[in-house]
């Protein structure tokens, strides 16, 4: 899969072309990307997908922008597995979003060179969000592309969205979400190291950069780390504050590996998430706070007996 950093002045070869955040990649995401892979290969030309860096929503509102469900790196690699043969990773800076409908439209044209454009029938583009998929088919009529609507897809009646997923995640359904992703949430980091304070309550963890300060779940996790060995490693994890040893920190993802010894600085883990076991409290020592880990590991171990 080749990836760009932005849209280029003119077209390398035609594509058939989707436009979207995608973030998550849930199967109404996936739904519209096998659908472009269809169509891609009907025409024998790449199955391309143009996206964002950042989320307009971060751009425009960041304080109030959604918890991401996945970060970029991620994002890529699910649409790796997607069978996308391009993908043009666009900046949302000031000057994007001041282009007008018009311009992004000639764009779609002269600039990625799309033969067939798949985007939503909710969809709007250009300052203002003037555009829609009604504009969107007559610059296809102008400029010699042919445009097509994907509709949602639902589950019990309920259509799958990235909001709807991190509702899921954030109450701790997470069988619900594995259902709208098609496989178990999860995220994404690199281990590096942290302050040792699990290992000296005798609970080592390993410390996953999370590449954005708002994480859609907070709380104690059961969950299973995959990236050490050929099986998943078991494990509990918190992601949270650390109200207890920090005041007005960041949060942390911090995944304590059961039955597990081994240095691991650096690897790069997917840590999956399958069981809420509580919300993050605040301890008034860590005494007490090791007596709770100690209790949150066992139950971990149940979970996984059951």
């Amino acid at each position: 899969m080749l990836v760009f950093r932005e849209i280029p002045e003119k077209a390398e070869v035609p594509v058939a072309l989707t436009i979207g955040n995608f973030d998550g990649v849930h199967l109404g995401h996936q739904a519209v990307l096998a659908r472009l892979v269809e169509k891609a290969k009907s025409l024998g030309i790449p199955a391309c997908v143009m996206t964002f860096e950042p989320h307009p929503r971060e751009f425009f509102d960041p304080a109030n922008a959604p918890a991401r469900l996945t970060d970029m790196r991620e994002k890529l690699s699910l649409f790796a597995s997607l069978n996308i043969d391009r993908v043009h990773l666009c900046r949302f800076d000031a000057k994007f979003a001041k282009m007008d409908a018009s311009e992004f439209e000639y764009k779609i044209h002269s600039a990625m060179g799309a033969k067939w454009v798949l985007i939503g029938d909710d969809f709007h583009y250009g300052a203002k969000r003037a555009g829609n998929f009604a504009s969107m088919g007559e610059a296809g009529k102008r400029f010699g592309f042919e445009v097509e609507a994907m509709h949602s897809v639902k589950l019990d009646e309920h259509r799958i969205s990235s909001t709807l997923v991190r509702e899921a995640v954030r109450a701790g359904n997470f069988a619900l979400a594995k259902r709208l992703l098609g496989r178990n949430y999860s995220i994404v980091g690199r281990v590096v190291h942290g302050d040792k304070l699990g290992k000296t309550l005798g609970y080592p963890t390993a410390n996953i950069r999370l590449k954005h300060n708002k994480p859609p779940l907070s709380g104690i996790h059961v969950v299973e780390v995959h990236g050490i060995k050929k099986e998943p490693v078991r494990g509990a994890a918190s992601l949270g504050v650390r109200p207890t040893v920090v005041r007005g920190g960041n949060p942390v993802l911090e995944v304590h590996l059961i039955d597990f010894e081994g240095e691991i600085y650096g690897a790069r883990l997917r840590v999956d998430f399958l069981f809420k076991l509580r919300d993050e409290e605040k301890f008034p020592d860590l005494e007490t706070l090791k007596a709770r880990i100690g209790r949150d590991v066992q139950d971990a171990r149940r979970y996984f007996e059951n």
